[in-house]
């Protein structure tokens, strides 16, 4: 494997680097938590989307899907996550980390009482901002309408009765 071609092709670099303090407010605040924009595909030209989700106690999280474009990738703050990698649920805790290449079965839930935080981290870029901020609106609308959005952000969800894991 060798490096991508070079992209920038200056001779004395650039001051573009972008701060983001740990005090800034959320992005998107919801019924099961907030998430935090840390470097969504606009800041990143598409090379990657970061972002760090805090989720209340209970929260329901994203039932078995899988994505065609994009990987993701789960690192673990604090308090406990249930992970499925497509096989199994898997309890993840601070320090813990799971990828899930293009294709891969996955979802994820917090069933304890306690609030966690997390990392989310997709790849390429995808402009998953404004799935973050209307998924909610279209959860409510019909299942044609939801199911559309979904495709859209390159979401692909199983059925109940299809989806191991559940």
């Amino acid at each position: 494997m060798s490096y991508p071609e070079p992209r920038y092709l200056g001779d004395k670099g650039e001051i573009n680097a972008v701060f983001r303090s740990a005090d800034t407010e959320p992005d998107v605040v919801s019924a099961s938590g907030a998430t935090h924009y840390l470097a969504g595909h606009a800041s990143t030209g598409g090379e990657f989307g970061l972002y760090k989700v805090d989720m209340g106690p209970k929260a329901p999280g994203a039932r078995t899907h899988f994505h065609r474009t994009i990987s993701e990738s789960f690192y673990v703050l604090s308090g406990e996550v249930q992970l499925y990698d497509g096989e199994r649920w898997i309890t993840g805790r601070q320090g813990d980390f799971l990828y899930v290449p293009v294709g891969g079965l996955h979802a994820f839930k917090n069933d304890t009482d306690e609030p966690l935080s997390m990392l989310m981290l997709f790849s390429p870029g995808a402009p998953r901002e404004e799935y973050f901020e209307r998924i909610a609106e279209f959860a409510q609308r019909d299942r044609e309408d939801l199911k559309a959005f979904q495709i859209r952000h390159d979401s692909y969800f199983l059925d109940m009765m299809d989806a191991p894991g559940e």
